[in-house]
């Protein structure tokens, strides 16, 4: 069994308010993605290591399209 985020592999869908509107926040994908132009397209055993979460989250990056605040929200991965 592996671990996988639901978020990035649409198992699940998250609503996240902005703390500065109350709009609710655009996931943009986990953080890793943003890193560099081939981050998206390496093999997760990689991209876990540098976003400094534990093995067992992935962090997004969640934006407010209404004030333009953005976070990083930690989702835990859940087993397949």
């Amino acid at each position: 069994m592996d671990l996988v985020c639901p978020l990035c592999n649409g198992i699940k869908d998250t609503v996240i308010r902005c703390s500065i509107c109350s709009a609710k926040m655009k996931d943009n994908g986990p953080i890793v993605n943003f890193l560099d132009d081939y981050s998206p397209y390496l093999s997760n055993d990689i991209t876990q290591l540098v976003d400094g979460a534990p093995q067992d989250q992935c962090v997004h990056l969640f934006s407010c399209e209404k004030c333009k605040y953005d976070k990083r929200v930690k989702i835990n991965r859940v087993r397949i």
